[in-house]
């Protein structure tokens, strides 16, 4: 449970971690509230030998209304998601899902960019950005470019970042301040979600998106199908599961996560109804 041993850089500015992260290569990573990164190092699952410490960087911690979106800078902590006003009018389900990350002492250093950037299947946040359509916006030393949640997550905490990228925001839609839900399974509340299931009404569609269902979130476009064809929210929970691979672990079997995956859609699609 002790990481490898590894070099610290920390970074005052967005520029100077770009630079840091250039001058290290591959085998650099960005830390910003380390609730993710840093288990895997323990685990000895991920062995950087240069952590660039982005924590510090206090432009990239914002919640602004940017006209057709809310933006929200990378080292948001989910705290800050959890008690925004101006998320809770114009995009609760952010809110809603990042009151239900981890305990109190990860909601209070754990971010939001760092989650997403982490990639893990089983982590609230990212089947939320999914469900969204959220746009990610990754920045390196030959400028800025924006990428859909929908290609972002690649694989097994594998992105479509760069190596010499970092991600400074996620632009969400004005979702409204109802028409939401989340729902997820686990044995603890600190506990990642054995399944989870978010609903989110946008510009008048139900989207739906799971947790720990595949190698990344999951869009439960099947469902999605259903409802937009006029089916009850009990048929197309049945669909939940269509075209998923979950994992088996100690938690559960694949049987278990399809069905769970059927009765959290179910429950989420009522209550955000």
């Amino acid at each position: 449970m002790i990481p490898a041993a590894f070099e610290y850089v920390r970074a005052a500015s967005a520029d100077e971690a770009l630079a840091a992260i250039s001058e290290h290569g591959e085998d650099a990573k960005f830390l910003a509230g380390g609730m993710s990164l840093l288990p895997l190092m323990k685990l000895r699952l991920a062995t950087p030998t240069v952590l660039v410490d982005v924590a510090r960087i206090r432009d990239l911690s914002y919640i602004t209304d940017a006209g057709d979106h809310i933006a929200i800078g990378a080292l948001t902590r989910h705290r800050d998601l959890e008690t925004s006003t101006l998320l809770a009018k114009e995009c609760g389900i952010v809110a809603s899902v990042a009151a239900q990350v981890g305990d109190n002492q990860v909601r209070h250093r754990g971010t939001l960019g760092g989650s997403v950037a982490h990639s893990d299947p089983a982590s609230d946040l990212p089947a939320a950005m999914v469900a969204l359509d959220a746009i990610i916006v990754a920045r390196s030393a030959a400028g800025e470019r924006t990428i859909a949640a929908a290609d972002f997550f690649t694989g097994f905490f594998e992105t479509a970042l760069n190596a010499d990228e970092l991600l400074t925001e996620i632009r969400v839609p004005k979702a409204g301040a109802s028409g939401f839900n989340y729902q997820k399974f686990n044995r603890r509340a600190q506990d990642w979600a054995i399944v989870g299931a978010v609903a989110a009404t946008v510009a008048g569609t139900k989207r739906v998106a799971l947790v720990n269902m595949g190698n990344t979130p999951v869009r439960a476009t099947a469902v999605e199908a259903a409802l937009a064809s006029g089916a009850s929210i009990a048929d197309a929970s049945m669909s939940a599961a269509m075209g998923c691979e979950p994992p088996t672990d100690l938690n559960a079997s694949v049987e278990y996560r399809e069905h769970l995956a059927r009765v959290l859609v179910r429950r989420a699609l009522d209550a955000s109804a």
